[in-house]
């Protein structure tokens, strides 16, 4: 004779996780992300503002070595000027002393600007870097002119013509 063993019936807990759990997850991730974002773009917003100023001390660079190599053209009459596509061959027009990337006037969130005047041959040059949306890409602007230096609007507003660069505090201030 077989004897037939049955267990006890066993009730086990339904498996997964109820709506409520889920609806508190779901925000207390909310909860974290909107710490967290507001972060992330000031943090974006300041390594642009350091690519700004590091294209910026580039392009006083490059209109420098630019005015020693073409003396008779003076500083670069553009910021295309100091640029070239890859392979470069240097010449008054594309000196290969800037990446194309900054040579195209875009980099980082930031608008470049860079023009030589005078002359010829040209004894004076501006260069700009302003926010293309203030106070999302970047929150101040700068410039430079033929002394090299790097001066800062706080605002971020642009900055009209060399007289009104030379008139900003200098970045390091």
């Amino acid at each position: 004779m077989v004897r037939k063993t049955t267990f006890p019936q066993t009730k086990f807990p339904q498996a997964g996780f109820s709506l409520i759990e889920l609806l508190i997850v779901v925000a207390i991730i909310l909860i974290i992300a909107a710490i967290a974002i507001p972060n992330l773009l000031r943090a974006k917003m300041a390594a642009n503002e350091a690519s700004a100023v590091q294209s910026m001390h580039t392009i006083n660079t490059a209109m420098i070595t630019y005015e020693s190599s073409y003396p008779t053209v003076g500083y670069a009459t553009t910021l295309s000027n100091l640029g070239g596509l890859s392979p470069c061959t240097p010449s008054s027009t594309t000196a290969c002393l800037i990446d194309s990337v900054l040579a195209s006037g875009i980099k980082s969130g930031y608008t470049f600007t860079a023009a030589g005047a005078g002359g010829p041959p040209a004894v004076q040059y501006y260069a700009t870097a302003v926010p293309q949306a203030v106070n999302q890409t970047g929150i101040r602007s700068f410039c430079s002119f033929e002394d090299a230096v790097v001066r800062v609007q706080p605002s971020g507003a642009g900055i009209p013509s060399e007289a009104a660069c030379e008139s900003l505090l200098p970045l390091n201030q």
